[in-house]
């Protein structure tokens, strides 16, 4: 989810984040369901260690502008594993790193949809910060495969990240897509927001172990695939 979305009202961030798990939760526990939670890499804030395996506990600013969604999906995951403790619920929750690919919506806000229309249009390519803050983007069809695994896991509650150890620095992805597009954009610098994390890197050894999940789908291929999307909408 984009911050340009969840900030608009953080209010109703912060209780789809609570309300809405604890109404999914609470129908588990009437029907015997399992359920899977989506969290994500968010849990991690502006990240002091690299990469961020699952034990690390973040370092998120609890008031700041991002925080209705980071703290909103950290209270929604300690909401599912009460639940697990004190009513047995069946739960499973995955930590998601940047998911891309075709489909996503062109007012989706977020960098790989920007960046792409961006290009495509040979229009400058807004970068936030220097450019040298890294992601690591994860195909959808890996991170689908990765949740199937998931639900179907009975060795694991998880939470589990769920990513491309593969890290690129923005500006690196930005000269990538011009590159995958033939586009004429150059680079144009803005202020990074506040608590924008620096670095972004998952520790999947966990995901290997537990679901023998492996993303193999690498970022130019991916990226060829939303850009032909992209391309014809």
């Amino acid at each position: 989810t984009a911050p340009i979305h969840y900030q608009k009202d953080p209010i109703k961030t912060l209780d789809t984040a609570f309300i809405g798990t604890k109404n999914i939760l609470d129908l588990a526990h009437r029907k015997n369901a399992r359920v899977l939670y989506t969290s994500t890499s968010e849990i991690y804030g502006d990240p002091l260690e690299h990469p961020q395996h699952e034990s690390y506990w973040g370092n998120v600013n609890p008031i700041g502008p991002r925080s209705c969604y980071d703290e909103g999906k950290r209270s929604a995951e300690a909401l599912c594993y009460a639940y697990h403790r004190q009513h047995d619920v069946d739960i499973r929750i995955v930590r998601l790193f940047n998911v891309y690919g075709p489909r996503m919506a062109t007012n989706d806000g977020r960098v790989m949809p920007n960046f792409i229309q961006q290009a495509l249009n040979n229009q400058a390519i807004t970068i936030y910060g220097t450019g040298d803050q890294t992601r690591s983007f994860c195909y959808v069809d890996d991170m689908v495969s990765g949740l199937i695994s998931m639900m179907n896991s009975d060795n694991t509650n998880g939470p589990i990240n769920l990513g491309n150890p593969a890290e690129i620095t923005m500006r690196s992805l930005a000269q990538t897509i011009i590159r995958l597009t033939n586009s004429e954009s150059e680079l144009s610098y803005l202020p990074l927001p506040e608590d924008d994390p620096h670095r972004r890197k998952p520790d999947i050894t966990l995901a290997q172990k537990k679901l023998n999940w492996d993303p193999i789908i690498d970022l130019e291929t991916g990226l060829q695939k939303t850009i032909d999307y992209f391309n014809k909408i």
